[in-house]
């Protein structure tokens, strides 16, 4: 990985210095071993900050592909086409920091990624709001945001409540959890004053990416989201995607990167357990009937196969520490549907859509714009790819897909002419729930058992981060942990400010 690439633009990121120690483990008695369970983006940090510092890893992943909820396999359409299927549309900020130093390692550039230049939000009424050309800079990014929206009128911005308001342009993590943990993100915009119209277009698309709707997320993360992507950060809010599919564009390359520093992939091979003990330890128990000796572990799983695996390792922690991770909860389920169609939609259509005002439909994708698998199916065909999304489902399941397809019909109108050459569809329901109160009792990185941390964007981690990004984090975090009790040096991780950069409105916040 180039040293000298930028890690972001925003002169206030933080750099937390990584742990100190020897260079790699080359000079210990006894080379460490490491199982990682798990080869999603926190088992692939994790795996990635180990083996840089001459750690043997061994990483165990369920599924016959690396990448997680990120992550593609191939599939086949009835004309005969092989094409890459996933999980759905995934946007990498700009301040995704710990992320994109993981995609360094193989695209020290970046340039397999590209950016998309707006993002935008269109309502029932069919008002749009756009974040292209905002300026970058808090508070003025919000600002501008507000008063150029069709939804947000300027007389609104008076009958906001400010006191109320504070701890949405105040984020400090672990503090706004204690103030608003125990808030439902809907009350918390209600409490504040905040207008119905603009609600859905200006914070609805930030609830729903974590999977939930606002009467059951934590406004605590609510507010840190928004910290995140928008008060907190000079990043803006353009994002970039992979040029081509997952597999192609980040994890082929991230695979051939560790197995070249020792790596060994177990693809298709799950981990049933973990105890204390054996040659080393900790002894591995994978689900095809193989066992490894380790000397640490990380468990970067989603909250499900934690849940399961903790329960199945009985010996495994303390009473305390188990209930916490059997209290995690899942998301409700979502559902992605994509189609190739023999028409291509309208040129001036976006790349990305978000349509949660119009339920139940909350995205819809173009991916002929931006991935090469896609764009080369489209020209071959005359036709074009398009993804919907619909999250947190909660009502008939059974006829979403046709409301869905309704939907895009009503949104654009060409595609009710279009011939479906193929589809297919993914039920999933493995995201965490950020629910209210549940950010103390959640699980940190570190455990009480010494040589096993945990990660993964489920897990508790005191800083202004989200998403695939938490996920990155927790996995340098749980590396660096292990690590540590080495006595080999950690690798540094980052963030966008944890304060609100307005001093004003910070001195304002510690006397209410």
């Amino acid at each position: 990985m180039s040293r000298s690439a930028p890690i972001g633009t925003d002169r206030r990121l933080v750099r937390y210095p990584a742990p100190g120690g020897l260079p790699d483990v080359s000079s210990l008695a006894v080379s460490p071993r490491v199982a990682v369970v798990g080869g999603g983006i926190a088992g692939l940090t994790a795996a990635t900050a180990l083996a840089e510092r001459g750690v043997a890893v061994e990483l165990f992943e369920r599924e016959s592909y690396l990448g997680g909820r990120a992550g593609g396999w191939r599939a086949g359409l009835p004309d005969g086409s092989t094409v890459t299927m996933s999980r759905g549309f995934h946007a990498f900020f700009r301040q995704y920091y710990n992320l994109r130093q993981l995609l360094r390692r193989t695209d020290p550039g970046l340039a397999r990624m590209t950016a998309l230049d707006d993002y935008p939000l269109l309502d029932a009424a069919g008002r749009i709001d756009t974040f292209r050309g905002l300026p970058k800079t808090p508070p003025w990014n919000a600002v501008v945001f507000a008063l150029r929206s069709p939804t947000f009128r300027a007389r609104d911005l008076l009958r906001l409540k400010p006191v109320p308001a504070l701890p949405l342009i105040t984020v400090e993590v672990p503090d706004i959890y204690r103030r608003l943990d125990e808030v439902d993100a809907a009350s918390f915009l209600t409490g504040i004053n905040f207008p119905p119209s603009a609600r859905h277009l200006a914070f609805e698309v930030f609830s729903r990416s974590f999977f939930a709707r606002p009467e059951e997320l934590s406004a605590a993360e609510l507010a840190t989201m928004f910290h995140l992507y928008f008060l907190g950060s000079s990043e803006g809010l353009v994002f970039d995607v992979p040029r081509d599919t997952y597999p192609a564009a980040l994890w082929t390359p991230l695979e051939e990167y560790l197995t070249g520093l020792g790596v060994r992939l177990h693809l298709g091979h799950g981990v049933r357990a973990v105890e204390t003990g054996g040659d080393r330890r900790f002894r591995v128990h994978a689900g095809d009937q193989t066992e490894s000796d380790v000397d640490g572990v990380v468990l970067a799983m989603d909250v499900t196969g934690l849940r399961n695996l903790v329960a199945d390792s009985p010996a495994l922690g303390t009473r305390d520490w188990r209930e916490s991770v059997a209290g995690l909860r899942v998301a409700p389920p979502f559902l992605v549907r994509r189609l190739w169609l023999d028409t291509p939609v309208r040129q001036d259509r976006p790349a990305f859509l978000g349509t949660g005002s119009l339920p139940p439909l909350d995205n819809i994708s173009v991916l002929d714009r931006f991935e090469a698998e896609a764009a080369g199916w489209a020209r071959e065909h005359g036709g074009s790819v398009v993804e919907l999304h619909a999250y947190a489902v909660t009502d008939d399941q059974a006829g979403l897909p046709e409301r869905l397809l309704q939907r895009l019909h009503e949104i654009y109108p060409e595609t009710a002419r279009a011939g479906v050459v193929g589809e297919l569809s993914e039920w999933r329901q493995d995201c965490p729930l950020f629910g209210l109160g549940d950010f103390a009792r959640r699980p940190t990185v570190g455990t009480p058992v010494d040589g096993l941390v945990l990660a993964g964007d489920g897990i508790r981690v005191d800083l202004p981060v989200a998403l695939m990004e938490r996920a990155a984090v927790t996995g340098w975090h749980a590396a660096n942990r292990l690590l540590g009790g080495w006595g080999v040096k950690g690798h540094p991780t980052y963030s966008v400010p944890n304060q609100g950069r307005v001093p004003l409105l910070r001195a304002l916040a510690r006397r209410y």
